[in-house]
């Protein structure tokens, strides 16, 4: 479909169980660079580019995804499983300052977050295959570690791509550019400066990424709306197992 606007659902917060989760809606549109150069030409005077991105604008990151011996998250995103949750862990410009772990969980079309903070040690010893029992006061951890021991999860797959990020205050709209996309299967080298990567979209192919929480302002969607884009239910995780599963 072209270009949306999605308008606010009344169930944004949703529980699972005991717990209520503040969820947000996750547009993805792949582009040409020439699109992407007109919605940044287009947006740059209306929003702030990320604080954490150098003086180019732009960081890299790059994660290590989590699967189980059966490959569930490959297979319930071929399947569209809904509800369905992935776990991956998370660097920026191959440093070891910030190390994250991740839960993104996907639920009627909108995408929740967890995270919690690693060190080089914690994040390296799970990436070889052992887990030390977390602490009480670590829930993300725990609940990593239940399904670390109870399904083998294991790290299956670097993803790594270049991310030139916008935000917009009102909505909490976070605009990203993302480009160069590229996968590895050596999660040993998940902290290389430069690891070898293998290219998963055509030359010059690209990922714009549209989130917003209650709602996306309307002169971002018309500053956006080029007339040629085409909603995509892309996943770079899928995109990047997909030839070696």
């Amino acid at each position: 479909m072209p270009f949306q606007w999605t308008a606010a659902f009344p169930w944004k917060r949703c529980f699972s169980g005991n717990e209520e989760r503040a969820f947000r809606t996750e547009l993805k549109y792949v582009c040409s660079e020439g699109e992407l150069q007109q919605i940044l030409a287009r947006i740059r005077p209306l929003c702030r580019p990320d604080s954490h991105t150098d003086e180019t604008g732009v960081y890299r990151i790059r994660s290590v995804y989590f699967d189980d011996r059966d490959n569930t998250c490959f297979y319930e995103n071929e399947n569209g499983v809904d509800p369905r949750e992935k776990f991956r862990i998370r660097i920026y410009n191959a440093s070891d300052h910030r190390i994250t772990l991740e839960c993104k969980r996907k639920e009627r079309t909108l995408t929740h977050k967890d995270s919690c903070p690693l060190s080089r040690a914690q994040c390296e010893e799970i990436l070889a295959g052992s887990f030390p029992q977390p602490r009480e006061d670590q829930p993300l951890l725990r609940k990593f570690y239940a399904q670390f021991a109870k399904d083998v999860l294991r790290p299956k797959v670097i993803v790594a791509y270049e991310r030139t990020p916008f935000v917009y205050p009102a909505g909490n709209v976070r605009i990203t550019f993302d480009r160069n996309i590229g996968s590895s299967s050596d999660v040993s080298r998940f902290f290389d400066q430069d690891p070898p990567l293998r290219p998963v979209l055509p030359t010059g192919r690209h990922v714009l990424e549209v989130k917003y929480d209650e709602f996306l302002p309307d002169f971002l969607y018309q500053v956006m709306n080029l007339g040629s884009l085409r909603q995509s239910g892309f996943s770079k995780y899928y995109l990047c197992r997909k030839f070696t599963v």
